[in-house]
């Protein structure tokens, strides 16, 4: 079946020493012979000059052809490598438009290499991570998803669920040949596994979120408990305004830092009171909307003053995990310490001294990194949604033997394995895939 040929700039915007145009369909080979004028060998590095419909030099450089089924897209490639002006790089895909190409959209080299079994979802989805990955970490995590970790641990979760979906189908066919159904032991003994290994795979992609995306941090606290000298200590600078006015800060302020190869946003938000003016009432509603978004928060009060009063924290910021910071130990005399107690962890620091800052420092790594060390991968917020989805399935399934008809357990096998499918793109909706290439590089 014949394709559109597209073409984009595959390298970064701006100017550079070296700039790639790629093409990827079926007129590649027709669009090299004739801007290039040579019949490139597969797979070689060529020298040539790129030239005009009139025959006029536009650029000279190097020329890749990749021809189906041996590239990355899985169609015919073509690759100009010229230097690295956005005018010649226009140029040249101006050119490839004159023969025929038209200009891709975001990602859509990606989902061509999707659509013809080069990668499946989640490989695709890797590569916008590798090439967006702010740190060692997480190119290394977006490197192994890339490489079919994540994948083959979703396909043997499949396979599972496959001969789980046998039994309970052989006990429907059976029903009334006690030799051909599946015993209440190895049914139980099939949920379980399968119920702990999609348990762990979720555990697993939560990390791989957190890695990939990132976690939100919020300061928050009374005023006047050194929120903001806490987050210029934890960014290594002085981002926020620090006096000894209570509601100095009226707006959330961010700044982000890497931990481990983990980047932190953390927030710093007003404190929490009642409003004595309209500006800090508008500040004090900013920080409970930030309250709610945050994947951990910080609860700080002062070494004076004892614990802070939760009463301050809406009922959805309760529920968040916290670390509670005892600051200005420097005032009171009392030693940097990291307790625990059922599950509640504090730390007691100086913002001000940076004395058991680092204390902080190592329990936001624990609990940013988590098991996110050597083999985790790269994940987005959707596959954890359906490995949710496919939990709540095989939850329902399970709780449903000796209870319900075999039917009914098999519907929800099946509605757990689409789930499973949904992240390798076994099954994948139009809208979905469009709103996973458009968040792509256009050029890949």
């Amino acid at each position: 079946m014949k394709t559109e040929t597209i073409v984009a700039v595959a390298s970064p915007p701006g100017r550079g020493g070296v700039g790639m145009v790629r093409v990827s369909g079926d007129a590649a080979r027709s669009i090299a012979a004739q801007v290039c004028g040579i019949e490139p060998t597969p797979r070689h590095a060529h020298f040539a000059i790129f030239r005009a419909a009139d025959g006029s030099a536009l650029e000279r450089g190097l020329v890749l052809y990749f021809p189906a089924p041996h590239s990355f897209t899985g169609e015919d490639v073509l690759e100009l490598h010229a230097h690295g002006s956005p005018v010649v790089l226009d140029r040249l895909v101006r050119r490839t438009c004159e023969l025929g190409a038209r200009l891709a959209r975001a990602g859509e080299f990606s989902e061509r290499a999707f659509l013809n079994g080069k990668l499946d979802l989640a490989q695709a989805e890797a590569v916008a991570d590798l090439i967006a990955a702010r740190s060692e970490a997480q190119a290394d995590a977006a490197l192994r998803s890339l490489d079919g970790e994540f994948s083959r641990r979703v396909e043997a979760l499949v396979q599972m669920l496959v001969r789980l979906r046998v039994e309970v189908e052989a006990a429907i066919d059976f029903a009334e040949d006690a030799s051909e159904a599946a015993s209440a032991a190895t049914l139980q003994r099939l949920f379980a596994d399968v119920i702990a290994g999609v348990a762990a795979l979720q555990n697993a992609a939560s990390r791989g979120v957190r890695l990939t995306d990132g976690l939100h941090v919020v300061i928050a606290g009374a005023p006047n408990v050194g929120k903001s000298s806490l987050l210029n200590a934890l960014a290594g600078s002085a981002r926020a305004i620090v006096t000894d006015i209570p509601g100095t800060t009226r707006d959330v302020l961010r700044e982000s830092i890497v931990l481990d190869g983990v980047e932190l946003t953390l927030a710093d938000t007003a404190g929490l009171r009642d409003a004595t003016d309209a500006v800090e009432g508008e500040g004090i509603r900013r920080a409970r909307a930030e309250l709610a978004r945050a994947e951990l928060l910080l609860v700080v009060t002062d070494d004076a003053r004892g614990q802070f009063d939760p009463a301050w924290l809406s009922a959805t910021a309760r529920a968040k995990p916290r670390i509670l910071v005892v600051n200005k130990i420097d005032l009171s005399g009392s030693p940097a310490a990291r307790e625990e107690h059922h599950g509640n962890v504090t730390i007691a620091l100086s913002a001000h001294t940076g004395e058991g800052v680092d204390l902080l420092r190592t329990e936001l790594r624990r609990i940013a990194l988590g098991a996110t060390g050597d083999g985790a991968f790269s994940a987005r917020a959707r596959h954890v949604q359906a490995l949710q989805r496919a939990a709540a399935a095989l939850a329902t399934a399970h709780n449903a033997l000796g209870v319900h008809t075999p039917e009914l357990i098999a519907e929800d096998l099946r509605v757990a394995q689409r789930a499973l499918g949904e992240i390798t793109g076994e099954f994948s909706s139009e809208d979905l895939l469009g709103a996973i290439f458009a968040g792509f590089c256009i050029g890949k």
